[in-house]
């Protein structure tokens, strides 16, 4: 195995390695000698720059996490109708797992065995809570159908974006898929949920069915 010399990369490049083979190989699957072999580089060198594969997985949860929080901070999270917002965000979240698909992975993997998984699944759940109280805030306003449970709608709206990481892949030539896709994920989503045409503004005559508790993953 040849060595790279040490100028011949940085903390980001050995990150993006480190996302890749712990997505790979799982992260307690992958000890510091595998990082060494994917980076070509000793060990001792990724010592130079990190304290060991735990601190390289916060670094990259934390890259997915803050811009997924990101998004809430933007004018389209925070003003407008809560229907408006709720579809903003889940645009922009498909956006940014695109855009960070190998880190959105890794953030969505986690298992909580170590105290940097157990943070990120606590910023996870956060991020979740917050999109989830859109959605009530848009029933609430009678813009979503009365038929509809709303933690069913929630647990089906993150299913369907956080599944896009299985399958999704960036296109080599670039080009508007990232916006077809993102618009697609919200009209499948919320043409069910908005009231109108197809919709059910009446609350119904029985109450829904109670959706049972699923444990976090």
């Amino acid at each position: 195995m040849t060595v790279a010399k040490r100028d011949t990369y940085t903390p980001e490049t050995l990150l993006d390695v480190a996302v890749r083979v712990f997505n790979e190989r799982g992260y307690d699957g992958t000890s510091m000698e595998h990082l060494s072999q994917a980076a070509g580089i000793s060990k001792s060198s990724i010592y130079h720059h990190v304290a060991g594969k735990e601190e390289l997985l916060r670094r990259a949860v934390s890259r997915a996490l803050d811009a997924l929080f990101a998004i809430l901070e933007e004018p389209g999270a925070s003003q407008g109708r809560a229907i408006e917002r709720v579809e903003y965000v889940t645009r922009r979240t498909v956006e940014v797992l695109m855009a960070e698909v190998s880190h959105v992975t890794l953030l969505l993997r986690v298992r909580g065995n170590t105290k940097t998984e157990r943070w990120a699944m606590e910023r996870r759940r956060e991020f979740d809570q917050r999109v989830a109280d859109l959605l009530k805030a848009a029933a609430a306003d009678g813009d979503l159908r009365a038929d509809v449970d709303i933690r069913l709608a929630t647990r089906l709206l993150f299913g369907m974006v956080n599944s896009l990481v299985e399958w999704y892949r960036p296109h080599p030539g670039g080009g508007h898929e990232g916006d077809q896709l993102a618009e697609t994920v919200v009209r499948l989503a919320f043409d069910g949920l908005r009231t109108g045409p197809g919709g059910s503004p009446e609350a119904p005559t029985e109450a829904p069915p109670q959706v049972p508790e699923v444990p976090e993953g």
